[in-house]
């Protein structure tokens, strides 16, 4: 088993970034709830416990708490913001509501060095977010870095392993945060760093087969980056006993149905059966224009066609699912959670008839999934595929969807992805896609009068889709990408640009 450790989610907006860090710093990590036990954490046999931050005042009534016994248990513990203050006030500390609240980057001034601070300058930038102060600490525990307006940013007991800072380590913005963690992984909890995603890989092969065994295994493909490595991995250990289905419902970018059967059919040997469905959604999808309807139709449509498929293929024992880490967490905040549904897919288990679901990327964060993905040698067009809803371009076009329709914003969502890339921008930005509205306006191509369609661009910078702001793209490339669409895409003559962040807009537009 890995060395691990616990983070205790105390409702934070960092909780997942937290423990995204702890992983890149190749030490296996539990987000978990707040309200474990000691004799619960003494179970799990952690080499460090990390108490995140959170929305509450520590001395209001309804504050969450922590089983004190936690801290007698010898385990070290790193308690950030409301973490911090928590331990501070359950270990005969003090915190009290502050004059002003200090949020932003502020300057971290060390003033005693200890392992925590071990390669941190005496003076850095920390990142601040917080309307509460410690002002008076246990006496086992001394202050060890300050800042201007915060007597207490870092403190600890050296002796019993329990340290705390008030700002935010997690954060980019804070310059040495990482360091910090690091620190108190490496040099306080004694961690080896076994977390790698070679090991993760050869640890997942070897239980896939000892649970497989020579039994049958079913995927439904999307295409995704998620069940394309949930798959690539299931093949790996059991090779053709695994049967993919991959149901192309009409509404994928251009090239990309193709892509699906070439990589993991051609290349790769997958036993991968495609269902040929667009004419199927179309015809359900005529005269209809309401994103939600859309939603509904295709979804059930996608479930019919699976069954269909899945029955050809006969009963099957195991039904392999790309749940990821932030699926758990999300359904459940770590405790046993709900089994989620293919994103395309929804209710699907219910249609196959299996005895158990595969869910081999559960314990990993997207980023991760990624990595795995490029270690299994899949190639970069599908392991850097952006993120693409469910219903596929369905709900990039305003209005009812039709084959004329569809094929204007395929042609247009590629020349923008085209050029996106021809300019080494792709790395840079979250999301980007072409959107055709559901209006239409004068123009003049080639000497005569059109009234043809306008296609808006979407392009958004984020690191988890909660939050989004839109991409400042350099000029000349918005100006070559809408010479193109206007000259090549049939029914398209004005490209607009949409310049609103996430909120007050979502990303998609439907």
């Amino acid at each position: 088993m890995h060395e691990r450790v616990l983070v205790l989610d105390f409702g934070g907006q960092y909780d997942q970034l937290i423990a995204r860090r702890i992983r890149d710093l190749k030490v296996y990590c539990d987000l978990k709830p707040s309200d474990m036990t000691a004799e619960e954490v003494k179970a799990y046999a952690p080499i460090g416990i990390v108490l995140t931050g959170g929305p509450n005042s520590v001395y209001a009534e309804n504050a969450p708490r922590i089983d004190e016994k936690i801290f007698c248990l010898g385990i070290p513990v790193l308690g950030i913001c409301y973490g911090a203050q928590l331990i501070a006030q359950t270990l005969g500390g003090r915190v009290e509501r502050a004059e002003k609240g200090e949020y932003g980057r502020r300057d971290l001034i060390i003033v005693k060095d200890t392992p925590m601070s071990e390669g941190v300058p005496s003076r850095s930038v920390c990142w601040m977010s917080h309307a509460d102060y410690i002002s008076a600490l246990g006496e086992e525990f001394e202050t060890l870095a300050s800042t201007a307006a915060c007597p207490v940013a870092m403190y600890g007991s050296e002796q019993r392993k329990i340290f705390g800072v008030q700002f935010h380590p997690e954060v980019v913005h804070s310059e040495f945060g990482n360091k910090i963690i690091e620190n108190f992984l490496y040099r306080i909890c004694g961690a080896h760093g076994d977390w790698t995603m070679n090991n993760f890989i050869a640890e997942q092969i070897a239980r896939l087969r000892e649970k497989i065994g020579e039994k049958r295994v079913l995927c439904a493909m999307s295409g995704g980056v998620d069940s394309a490595v949930a798959a690539t991995l299931v093949y790996r250990a059991v090779g053709r006993q695994l049967v993919c289905v991959f149901v192309d419902h009409g509404l994928l970018r251009k090239h990309e149905a193709d892509e699906v059967m070439e990589v993991f059919g051609d290349k790769l040997g997958m036993d991968l059966v495609k269902a040929d469905a667009g004419a199927r959604f179309l015809k359900k999808l005529e005269g209809v224009s309401d994103p939600e309807t859309k939603r509904k139709i295709i979804g059930a449509e996608f479930i019919e066609v699976f069954e269909e498929e899945a029955k050809k293929i006969g009963a099957v024992d195991f039904l392999v699912q790309g749940t990821i880490y932030p699926d758990v967490v999300e359904s459940g905040k770590g405790k046993g959670a709900v089994i989620k549904s293919h994103h395309n897919v929804g209710g699907l288990p219910s249609v196959v008839d299996f005895k158990e679901i595969l869910e081999p990327l559960r314990d990993l964060f997207k980023d991760e999934v990624r990595k795995v993905g490029f270690e299994l040698g899949l190639p970069e067009n599908v392991v850097m595929r952006q993120p693409f809803p469910g219903p596929g371009l369905a709900i990039r076009i305003m209005g009812e969807v039709t084959r004329e329709k569809l094929e204007t914003l395929r042609d247009a969502d590629f020349i923008f992805r085209d050029e996106i890339k021809k300019a080494g921008l792709q790395g840079r930005i979250w999301q980007y896609f072409a959107v055709l509205t559901n209006a239409k306006t004068v123009g003049v191509q080639g000497d005569f009068r059109t009234y043809e369609n306008v296609i808006a661009l979407r392009a958004v910078t984020s690191t988890d889709a909660m939050t989004a702001d839109w991409a400042r793209i350099p000029f000349e490339v918005l100006e070559k990408i809408s010479q193109r669409i206007t000259g090549e895409v049939k029914h398209a003559n004005r490209v607009v640009y949409d310049i609103t962040s996430k909120p007050p807009a979502t990303i998609e537009w439907e």
